[in-house]
């Protein structure tokens, strides 16, 4: 909650100081707002796109290529549950013909900003409209984030705790699969290609309305790009229907559960998905230790940009191996500059699932 009330803090001051940037940038330039978007768009011949983060961008840019004026918000290399936005963002944001930003807990910010930015004709898509989303779970073993941003629950919250300190130990000595749900959306809907397609899908038809010139293009290019993610699905259910097992473990925390639930996966992980954690209980290590040596499991998992600590020492307790499974929020600069994609990535996860099922 306090990281929340920070964020908001520097968010406020950065939308006022982004507004008077704007102001002064466009003074004598814009006299009226649709007008001089359209003048704009005349001179520079390119649709102004703004995303987040990196899969939205790197979809933009597979149906759009060099049509748009394309900028992330997120530098490589950058944690998104760390990102604040900047004046220069705020500018892009307002001066966009089209943003595209991923929705949910962590994209808060955005709603504030949108709201506070005049009307001036621009475009906004959420990836978590797109698709069919699930509410983040808890699964057994997991460790139970406090302070989870609901005040008016805390109390009920810390007594639920208490009683599940209490039961866990019957509870795991029962050997039955905890599972609940933590109340906020998963936001990392780009972790199926399936949702990937349809997220793919609604960005061609916004293309396709702000930019009828090079639709054509657009259309023929997200064609392509849906085949290859098809293809990538395809990939991905042939390695778990050949594969020994249907289990990962992650010592991190847990981004892929569209993912998980596309292919009919089992999982635990450390954390779940959104949590702010970086440190686990012991007894979530315990656990995760106890299920790597009960499974007999070969690889244990970590997402990418993130502290490996965990991973590593499950590791060496058990003589397993570590890779990086790819939630493609974000990637390095290195990759970034390597021409890396979310369809690269994912490849790349292709290989990792594969080993790590058998």
């Amino acid at each position: 909650m306090k990281k929340r009330r920070v964020r908001d803090f520097l968010v406020a001051g950065s939308l006022i100081l982004g507004m008077m940037l704007t102001g002064c940038g466009m003074s004598g330039q814009q006299t009226e707002q649709n007008g001089g978007k359209e003048q704009n768009k005349v001179e520079n011949e390119k649709i102004s796109v703004v995303a987040t983060i990196f899969p939205q961008y790197d979809f933009v840019r597979q149906i759009a290529g060099e049509n748009v004026e394309l900028k992330m918000l997120l530098k490589p290399g950058e944690e998104t549950h760390s990102y604040e936005p900047t004046p220069q963002d705020i500018i892009a944001i307002q001066n966009s013909d089209l943003f595209i930003y991923v929705g949910g807990e962590n994209d808060a910010w955005v709603e504030d900003i949108l709201e506070s930015m005049p009307d001036n004709g621009r475009k906004t898509l959420k990836l978590v409209d797109c698709v069919d989303t699930v509410e983040e779970e808890h699964v057994e073993g997991m460790k139970e984030e406090r302070g989870h941003d609901h005040d008016e629950d805390d109390a009920e919250h810390e007594e639920h705790e208490v009683e599940h300190e209490e039961d866990e130990a019957d509870h795991e000595e029962h050997g039955q699969e905890e599972t609940h749900s933590v109340h906020e959306i998963d936001e990392h809907v780009w972790t199926s290609p399936l949702n990937a397609v349809k997220i793919v899908e609604q960005i061609k038809e916004e293309l396709c309305e702000i930019d009828s010139e090079n639709a054509p293009d657009y259309e023929e290019n997200a064609e392509a790009y849906v085949a290859q993610l098809k293809e990538l699905d395809q990939e991905f259910q042939d390695v778990v229907d050949h594969s020994k097992r249907k289990l990962m473990i992650f010592g991190d925390r847990f981004p892929f559960r569209y993912f998980a639930e596309a292919y009919g996966l089992d999982y635990y992980a450390a954390f779940s998905g959104c949590a702010s954690d970086t440190e686990p209980s012991a007894a979530t290590m315990a656990f995760l230790i106890n299920k790597v040596q009960d499974e007999n499991i070969k690889t244990v998992l970590k997402m990418e940009l993130s502290n490996e600590n965990i991973a590593k020492a499950i590791a060496e307790a058990t003589s397993a191996d570590v890779k990086e499974f790819y939630s493609c929020h974000n990637l390095t600069a290195e990759q970034f500059a390597d021409g890396e994609t979310y369809l690269s990535l994912m490849e790349k996860n292709v290989e990792t699932l594969r080993e790590v099922l058998n």
